[in-house]
C-alpha cells in the first residue's frame, strides 16, 4: 500500500497497554487560535517522535481537540460526526457532560519519562492555555479495573484495532483520524466490595478471577456486558477501542474511561444501553456502584491534518 494513501495517525490512539498515563485537560485563552494551531500540531508531532526516543518503555499519545472548540481553531472543515458529549440521565444514574478545549493523553512504562512529557507539554503551551485537571493512571493487578475484574477484554485486536479506531474513507478529509470519549468515573468500592462475588460476576456478567465471561443465556439483562455488547442494523458489532485505566488515590479513585472510534455513534448507543437500558428498562447495574464526574467529547485528528492547519 502507498504510505501517502494513510495519513499518519497520532500512535496513541490505536496503542496497546501500559503500565502509566497521564491525562491533560486544557482550555485555550480567549483569542489564541493563530499561535494555536501550529503550537498544537508542535505538540502531536513531539509526542509522535518520543514513541521512537522512549519505545524501550513504549511511550506514546496522542493530543485530541474538545467537540466544543474545533470550530474555533479550525473553521474550514469539521469532522462528520463530531458533537458535543451526549449527556444522559435517567432516576440516579448519571452522565454529564464537562468539556474542554484540548486533551493531551499520554502513556508510558515508565512514569518518571510521562512526569518530564507532560512538564515539557505544558511549557510548549505556556501562554496559549489553562491546565484544568489533571489525573495519572495505572495498571492495577493484571490489566484489572479496580472492582477487580479485567479490563478491556472485549477490545479488539491487532490490526482490528486501526479498523476500528481510525476513520477510513467515509470522511476523506479526516481519513487517520478518532473519535475521543473521556469519562472520569468515581468508583463506590466499600459499597461494591461488600458483595458477595457471584454477585459481582452476575453484574459484570463474567466470572472474576479467571475472566471467563458467562454464556450468552446466563448473562443478566442488566450485566455490563449485555448492555455494552451492540448489534448494528445488519448485525454487525458496534466495536470501540477502550483506551481507560485505573486512577486515583485513597480519597477518591476509579477509571478513566477512554473511547477512540472511527464513528461517534457506538460510544453513544453503547452509553444509551447502560443509562436508560433496553425497551424494558434493563439498565446497567454497575452504575450503581460508580458515578460519571465527567463527560468529554474530542477528536483526534491526523498528524498530516494538524500540519497542514497549523499556518492557515
Amino acid at each position: 500500500m502507498d504510505n501517502q494513501v494513510m495519513p499518519r495517525e497520532q500512535l496513541g490512539v490505536c496503542a496497546e497497554g501500559n503500565l502509566h498515563s497521564v491525562y491533560l485537560m486544557l482550555n485555550a485563552n480567549e483569542g489564541v487560535e493563530s499561535q494555536l494551531r501550529p503550537c498544537v500540531a508542535n505538540v502531536a508531532q513531539y509526542i509522535y517522535e518520543l514513541a521512537d526516543q522512549y519505545a524501550d518503555s513504549a511511550f506514546n499519545g496522542f493530543l485530541a481537540i474538545g467537540a466544543n472548540y474545533w470550530d474555533n481553531l479550525y473553521p474550514s472543515a469539521r469532522p462528520a460526526e463530531l458533537k458535543p458529549f451526549p449527556t444522559m440521565s435517567a432516576e440516579n444514574r448519571d452522565a454529564p457532560a464537562l468539556e474542554y478545549d484540548l486533551f493531551v493523553h499520554i502513556r508510558c512504562d515508565r512514569f518518571d519519562i510521562l512526569h518530564l512529557v507532560a512538564n515539557e507539554v505544558c511549557q510548549m503551551f505556556e501562554g496559549l492555555v489553562e491546565l484544568v485537571d489533571e489525573e495519572r493512571g495505572f495498571r492495577f493487578m493484571d490489566n484489572r479495573d479496580l472492582t477487580g475484574f479485567v479490563d478491556g477484554t472485549e477490545n479488539p485486536k491487532g490490526r482490528s484495532r486501526q479498523e476500528v479506531a481510525l476513520i477510513g474513507e467515509e470522511d476523506g478529509a479526516f481519513k487517520g483520524g478518532s473519535y475521543i470519549h473521556v469519562q472520569k468515573f468515581a468508583h463506590n468500592l466499600s459499597k461494591w466490595n461488600r458483595l458477595p462475588q457471584k454477585k459481582q460476576e452476575d453484574i459484570v456478567g463474567r466470572t472474576k478471577v479467571d475472566n471467563i465471561e458467562y454464556a450468552s443465556e446466563d448473562k443478566p439483562l442488566t450485566s455490563h456486558i449485555k448492555r455494552v455488547n451492540l448489534k448494528d442494523a445488519d448485525g454487525k458489532s458496534m466495536e470501540i477501542l477502550r483506551q481507560s485505566m485505573p486512577y486515583g488515590s485513597v480519597k477518591e479513585q476509579g477509571l478513566m474511561f477512554v473511547s477512540t472510534c472511527r464513528n461517534s455513534v457506538n460510544f453513544e448507543k453503547m452509553l444509551e444501553s447502560m443509562v436508560h437500558g433496553d425497551d424494558k428498562g434493563n439498565h446497567d447495574h454497575l452504575l450503581h456502584f460508580t458515578q460519571a464526574l465527567t463527560g468529554s467529547s474530542f477528536f483526534a485528528a491526523s498528524l498530516d491534518f494538524l500540519e497542514s492547519e497549523a499556518n492557515r
